[in-house]
């Protein structure tokens, strides 16, 4: 029996839109390539594990798979190339991927913590040098980055994360403020809390079912900050359970 899946494509949405995700696992990044794959988008899919990648690839149509480490430019610009040439210019780009290096300041292995900013920083410096133009040629488009609390204060053993966040927010702001006048939207959604996945319920094994937030929920928010109308951009979005002590 041959089964039909009929897509729903919202509003403003064309069929041939594309948008690219950095950091596709399986809370966030696969729970983002889910809502924009299911209004319409055809979803690049950028990850280093690629088993990660067929799996989500196997059950969902309109999602391609690109296995790249963003941390190596050379890697990252011959995938966009690549993204182009099989799928066209991304209208929609989120940044997801995520480094980090956890400890102390004396503990902290300073390596580390430059392979984090090259993902968390550098790769997003090298996303908008490379998508921007098309995305202004095209008329419009949006830049988004997935954050998180550390892109604001640095807590204690948070040394060599810390700055690796606020560094990728204060580049994206500084993007921003040129991006918009030319029409692309550059916007930071930093989640204020604990995802809902297999090794945090573990870890958090005490806490009720609303403690966690949930990727989907999450999703939904990446993807309304993504079709804002111009005229009421954002550019922070924090998101935080009800719950969350802050």
């Amino acid at each position: 029996m041959i089964v039909l899946t009929l897509l729903k494509v919202s509003p403003g949405v064309r069929v041939s839109d594309v948008v690219l995700v950095t950091g596709v696992g399986p809370g966030t990044g696969k729970a983002v390539v889910e809502r924009f794959a299911g209004a319409g988008y055809v979803v690049a899919m950028l990850a280093r594990t690629e088993q990660r990648l067929i799996e989500i690839k196997e059950t969902l149509p309109n999602t391609h798979a690109f296995v790249c480490d963003v941390s190596i430019e050379a890697e990252l610009t011959a995938t966009l190339n690549a993204v182009r040439e099989s799928l066209g210019a991304p209208k929609v780009v989120i940044h997801n991927a995520v480094g980090a290096e956890r400890g102390t300041y004396a503990e902290i292995d300073a390596d580390n913590m430059r392979r984090a900013f090259e993902i968390n920083t550098m790769a997003l410096l090298a996303l908008a040098k490379q998508v921007i133009p098309d995305m202004e040629s095209a008329g419009g488009g949006a830049l988004i980055c997935t954050g998180n609390t550390s892109a604001y204060r640095g807590r204690a053993r948070f040394a060599g994360f810390a700055p690796t966040k606020a560094a990728q927010r204060i580049l994206l702001e500084s993007i921003a403020r040129e991006a918009g006048p030319k029409g692309v939207h550059a916007a930071y959604v930093a989640i204020d809390a604990v995802i809902d996945l297999a090794w945090t319920r573990e870890f958090f094994a005490d806490k009720p079912d609303d403690f966690f937030c949930q990727p989907a929920d999450i999703a939904d928010e990446v993807f309304r900050i993504a079709h804002q109308p111009r005229s009421a951009w954002s550019f922070e979005s924090v998101i935080r359970p009800f719950g969350e002590v802050w």
